[in-house]
């Protein structure tokens, strides 16, 4: 395959999927059914219409089957070295993404490797002077700083594009520190003309040449150019910090918009700052650059030290072992304990929350979630607090934890955002952002398809709860009208009841300000209550408002006797 040669006066990274495991099915389902086929035209439309069926399928129906397909593959499985092309094979390090447990190292492998330049990527005449394997780079900035803010990755750190100006960045971040403490009754105007400033830095060449029409969209001043281009830095780093968390090992505060090393994988990061080469490899060797990104063994990290992996055991978790035990078996141990940390933490946040000790928090973070970082995956995860919070059920979330049992992605297809378990009975809980008529399509896969997963896995009766900011009218419509079609997909008639986030909010603070703490009982009464409405309103001749306006005044009065 030719490569195109890269253009860019920054760095960049790879935006879409928005985690890297949502890939993993897209990548085995290319394996599965067009091993050994040659990628072109034919074989990427094929790929797209069987991609498009699967229920992990997320995205709009394609005009351009062929270039659908090619840009799924194209860009995150082939660029970070998971498929083999042009004759379809998943590489040694895509198989293990694929079936191994442990993927976050797996990622951080591939991550690690990555480079710009490389055969996959060559440099272009307009680009940047590119040496540098950004991640290797970037997790030496947040470790070296102690924390870096989103505002300085986007500024700086996108700058890096040569590791050689390392030292050149970490001055420009020091000294803005400085002087954003002078400005700090006016931060967003001194960040926005900092950044201005910065953009101008990078594309100088193209400003006084009179370049400044943009791929994207058409641009005729230099404000509108600068404005374009600093959309794109905001973008590629935001895909860097999803990608940098989805390692396990870089700490994101929701609020701040900081990342930091999690202090208790400190020791590994230092491991690989100190022992991978900065510089980039087999620049202009297709085959051994193919087969270097492909190694499921490369680089060493210090979970392939078995010494270290005994010491972390030894002095993280006051365990002896065998050093007889093969290195997997070691990591295995290591994983579980660490496994068992992270549910620790978890259980003892959950007892907070059964308490009510975090209701301000709570509170709190609903409403600043607009402004924190990934505000979906948020939301998903302070609606778990909220629900742990509200009634005695036992409530887990499909989120994706770190170490520090803190949310690090959102659950992967198939599954329900929360499932609460209430013993004689089931709710699945979906969150949305969206505020348009397909609301509860959820991403690609409706909640009533959620719903009917869940009951033909348990068997037990389960009802919906479907919470946004704002419920779209469409939804109301579709929800309504399940109660009463009997759907086999869905496993019968539905009970889902859509929910505004101040009516949830409402129920929140009732049952924290209830004297007696709300129970299975409590929630089953509102979904018996949302039934009866739906068939009165049905006999009555009724219209779905007049059932969304009854079940949102009940729900506001939850605990009424």
């Amino acid at each position: 395959m030719r490569a195109r040669p890269v253009n860019s006066r920054s760095l960049f990274f790879i935006t879409s999927p928005r985690t890297p495991f949502k890939a993993i099915p897209e990548i085995a389902l290319l394996d599965e059914e067009l091993h050994g086929e040659i990628w072109n035209s034919d074989t990427q439309a094929k790929y797209y219409h069987l991609l498009r069926d699967r229920d992990f399928f997320e995205g709009n129906e394609a005009k351009d089957t062929a270039f659908a397909g090619r840009d799924r593959i194209n860009r995150l499985p082939h660029k970070m070295g998971f498929v083999k092309l042009p004759e379809i094979a998943l590489t040694e390090a895509g198989k293990e993404f694929v079936e191994s447990n442990n993927k976050e190292e797996i990622l951080l492998r591939q991550m690690l490797k990555y480079q710009l330049p490389s055969p996959l990527q060559p440099k272009g005449k307009g680009s940047a002077d590119f040496w540098v394997k950004p991640y290797l780079e970037l997790f030496r900035l947040i470790r070296d700083l102690g924390e870096l803010s989103f505002d300085e990755l986007q500024i700086f750190g996108m700058q890096l594009v040569n590791y050689e100006y390392y030292d050149e960045i970490v001055e420009k971040i020091k000294d803005f520190r400085l002087r954003k403490n002078a400005n700090k009754g006016n931060y967003r105007e001194f960040k926005q003309k900092v950044f201005f400033e910065e953009t101008r830095y990078i594309y100088r060449f193209e400003i006084s040449s009179g370049n400044i029409q943009t791929r994207e969209s058409r641009t005729e001043t230099v404000q509108d150019f600068l404005s374009k281009k600093i959309s794109n830095l905001r973008d590629y780093a935001d895909a860097a910090i999803r990608n940098l968390r989805s390692t396990g090992l870089v700490n994101v505060t929701a609020i701040g918009k900081t990342l930091s090393i999690l202090p208790e994988r400190r020791n590994d990061v230092d491991y690989f700052l100190s022992t991978i080469d900065r510089n980039p490899v087999y620049v202009s060797q297709h085959n051994q650059y193919e087969d270097y990104l492909g190694n499921a063994s490369l680089p060493v990290l210090l979970a392939d030290d078995k010494n270290k992996v005994i010491e972390t055991l030894q002095n993280e978790f006051k365990i002896s072992t065998n050093a007889s035990l093969s290195i997997n078996r070691l990591k295995d141990l290591l994983n579980e304990q660490r496994e068992l940390r992270q549910q620790e933490r978890i259980k003892a946040q959950v007892k907070d929350l059964k308490e009510y000790k975090l209701y301000d928090e709570i509170d709190s973070t609903f409403d600043s979630m607009g402004s924190c970082y990934e505000p979906s995956l948020f939301f998903e995860w302070n609606t778990w607090r909220a629900m742990t919070m509200l009634d005695g059920g036992d409530i887990q979330s499909n989120l994706k934890f770190d170490d520090s049992g803190n949310p690090m992605s959102t659950a992967l297809g198939k599954m329900a955002d929360i499932e609460c378990d209430y013993g004689d009975f089931d709710l699945i809980v979906e969150v949305s952002l969206s505020s348009g008529a397909l609301q509860f399509k959820m991403e690609g896969e409706p909640v009533p398809r959620h719903l009917g997963i869940h009951k033909s896995k348990t068997n037990k009766p389960t009802y919906g709860l479907f919470i946004a900011p704002t419920i779209n009218p469409a939804t109301v419509a579709h929800f309504y009208s399940l109660y009463h079609s009997n759907i086999a997909m869905y496993g019968g008639k539905c009970n889902i009841i859509p929910m505004t986030l101040d009516t949830f909010r409402k129920m929140l603070k009732d049952a924290v300000d209830a004297t007696s703490k709300p129970n299975a009982n409590n929630i089953r009464k509102l979904f018996d209550a949302s039934l009866r409405y739906a068939q009165e309103s049905n006999n009555n001749n009724g219209t779905e408002t007049d059932w969304y306006n009854m079940i949102t005044k009940t729900a506001n009065n939850w605990l009424a006797a």
